[in-house]
């Protein structure tokens, strides 16, 4: 993550992807949290490619709009903790010996040339040493995180033209899994796979970090123009017949066939980043040594696929589940509110992530 400030301000979530914009504030009230203030909006393609802004104007138009169309609470604050496209990331653990924070600093950034792919001068780095859940006494185990210089000053512009103050920006995956996985910690290794409308992103959370993050553009979107295509309807339609049937039971045999090639591809995906996890794991001082993924959490709006997680977890052989953005929210074991559904509240996992850094970070 990239911190701007470090004075306790307070913020709300902007999450910013290729095709939509969404913002969450959450406010603690006694001992629980709630959320306040929320919103989103479409993003016309061309606007962002690819996490990078071509039409900074046009953006900047949209952010503007949505802050005037919330659902709740008028938001007064202009401090917010937005997000960094997942696809511009660089995000690597290393090792390093044990030494005092000052030279740990400087020791990480001359490290850090042997793993980013880019000039140092030309990215914005950051780093934290990871907690482990099994004690170790002889290195530090150091999550550094680079993001394009270009890339982060782009959108640093959008958000002064307007009008907001970002005070933490944090790649998506960070907060996806602070919004996933209860109180941030996990004894053995969970994928992620953040199924969203213009790709999908897989994360290994374990321990009190991420592992492994990647994205392929295999989308929900993708599979709705799939069904729109093969039955000659249009993109609405197919995301209704998509909603209504997905890939199990009486009347989604259609969509099953359209999705197969798909779906396919989505499961060798899966099986190509597990393979690559476990050959290139590092010890992660975990119970037991505990090294096997445990489980799959999907988020996202394409997580709503009827049957998908029953697909999945029979060709994987591992269990998959939805994940519940609610879960560092509500109180056990409610799971989403009458303003937005939990069916819904699966598109806003990484916003309210990034809320949840908020409370967590700034307002305690």
């Amino acid at each position: 993550m990239l911190e701007f400030l470090t004075l306790k301000s307070e913020t709300f979530g902007l999450d910013i992807s290729d095709l939509s914009l969404k913002i969450a504030k959450l406010k603690k009230r006694r001992n629980s949290l709630s959320l306040v203030s929320f919103g989103e909006m479409e993003i016309k393609p061309g606007i962002i490619e690819r996490g990078e802004i071509k039409k900074e104007d046009e953006l900047v138009k949209i952010i503007k709009e949505a802050l005037l169309k919330l659902r709740g609470e008028k938001i007064k604050t202009r401090y917010i903790v937005a997000s960094l496209p997942e696809e511009k990331a660089f995000l690597q653990i290393i090792q390093m010996p044990l030494m005092k924070e000052e030279e740990l600093k400087k020791a990480v950034y001359f490290e850090a040339e042997n793993y980013i792919p880019l000039p140092l001068n030309e990215v914005y780095l950051d780093f934290q040493v990871i907690k482990p859940v099994v004690n170790h006494l002889d290195h530090f185990d150091v999550l550094i995180v680079a993001m394009p210089k270009k890339i982060v000053d782009s959108y640093i512009s959008c958000f002064k033209k307007a009008n907001l103050i970002p005070l933490v920006l944090e790649i998506e995956s960070q907060a996806a899994a602070r919004a996933l996985i209860k109180n941030e910690v996990s004894p053995s290794p969970i994928l992620l796979i953040d199924f969203g409308l213009p790709r999908a992103s897989f994360i290994i959370f374990s321990g009190y970090t991420l592992r492994f993050t990647s994205s392929i553009p295999v989308s929900s979107k993708e599979f709705t123009q799939a069904i729109a295509d093969n039955l000659k309807i249009t993109f609405s339609e197919a995301e209704e017949m998509k909603i209504k049937y997905g890939i199990e039971g009486k009347g989604g045999e259609k969509i099953t066939e359209i999705l197969n090639p798909y779906l396919k591809e989505l499961i060798k995906e899966i099986e190509d980043y597990l393979s690559y996890y476990h050959t290139h794991i590092h010890h992660e001082h975990l119970p037991l040594d505990s090294k096997e993924v445990e489980k799959i959490l999907l988020c996202g709006g394409g997580a709503n696929l009827k049957g998908l997680t029953n697909f999945l977890s029979l060709k994987l052989k591992i269990p998959v589940e939805l994940g519940n953005p609610w879960i560092n929210i509500l109180p056990q074991p409610l799971r989403e509110i009458p303003e937005l559904p939990f069916e819904k509240s699966l598109s806003f996992t990484n916003v309210l992530g990034l809320a949840l850094r908020d409370i967590k970070h700034t307002n305690i």
